[in-house]
């Protein structure tokens, strides 16, 4: 039997770096719905600009050859559509993974509907989904295998599709979705393929308004391969929706503290950090992970057309 090559260190603990060892985690899943749901597109009814950067056990290093912590970087958009009741969405997202690298571009749609207070959006989001391997960061155990005969950097480009459904209130949201349904392959030459696998992400929080100033969010998200469900559990507080911290809660993966701050004046620009603290599997990790958000939401435009100057004589 032909034998197959050792992933470094690093690559062989990627299944506690990403879900389903494919997509990346995020510590601020609940101010990255669109990544997991293309139904958000636009729900806010407004546009928001979205970047967060992520590295994964800070400080950590292989025993050999290149790589270092795994890191990821995403940028988004999201904007309404109001004249057709629709949204559009978009993100680039770079995940990191010693010798692998995956870089995503998708774009978004999604038609809202709206019910008794509520408004339901179904999402499709279609784009490209690329893989890059570093071949000379790989350690063979029989350096002639035929297998192993590939050298330098290769890359695969396949499409990718989700879909998802999103319901938002006043006080609460909820989202259920699923990702690459294509089941793209990705086998740079070799006998050896790795499939996207499906994803089924649940999303869902609640905002409980404790007084005036104070107002409280709590949130989910369930990640499933149909092999494994792992979930996160959070809970923020924000003042006067100025600044905010809260705690959540990897499964099986590590406990986390969220801190953010709201900068300007219209409270459009918002700075945030999570720190990732590893419960599990300490010995093959470094204890900490760090996570920087960065949103900023354009101010809603003024009505269109001649401006109105009310008079409290004829008002009643």
């Amino acid at each position: 039997m032909k034998k197959f090559y050792f992933f470094i260190l690093l690559t062989s603990a990627l299944a506690q770096h990403c879900f389903g060892q494919q997509d990346p985690q995020f510590t601020h899943y609940m101010f990255n719905n669109l990544y997991f749901n293309p139904g958000f597109a636009g729900a806010e009814g407004i546009t928001k600009f979205t970047a967060i950067h992520r590295s994964q056990w800070l400080g950590y290093q292989p025993t050999f050859g290149g790589g270092g912590a795994p890191t990821t970087q995403i940028f988004s958009v999201t904007t309404p559509i109001n004249k057709i009741r629709s949204g559009f969405g978009a993100y680039v997202l770079n995940d990191r993974l010693g010798p692998q690298n995956n870089l995503e571009a998708q774009a978004t749609y999604a038609y809202h509907l709206q019910m008794k207070g509520s408004k339901i959006s179904f999402g499709m989001r279609a784009g490209i989904y690329s893989q890059t391997i570093n071949f000379d960061q790989y350690r063979p155990i029989d350096p002639n295998d035929p297998l192993l005969q590939a050298s330098g950097k290769e890359s695969q480009v396949r499409p990718d599709l989700a879909a998802g459904v999103f319901l938002q209130r006043e006080k609460f949201y909820a989202g259920v979705s699923f990702d690459h349904l294509l089941k793209s392959e990705f086998d740079f030459g070799l006998s050896q393929r790795n499939e996207l696998q499906t994803h089924l992400y649940a999303t869902g929080g609640y905002y409980y308004q404790v007084n005036f100033d104070v107002r409280l969010q709590f949130s989910t998200l369930i990640k499933s391969d149909f092999t494994k469900t792992t979930f996160d559990l959070g809970a923020i507080a924000y003042l006067k929706d100025t600044m905010w911290g809260g705690l959540a809660f990897r499964q099986s993966e590590a406990a986390i503290l969220l801190l953010g701050y709201s900068i300007l004046k219209d409270k459009s620009l918002k700075i945030g950090y999570g720190l990732d603290y590893v419960i599990k599997d300490q010995s093959a990790k470094q204890p900490t992970s760090h996570e920087f958000l960065l949103t900023y939401e354009l101010p809603i435009n003024p009505a269109i057309g001649k401006k109105v100057v009310r008079t409290p004589r004829y008002r009643h």
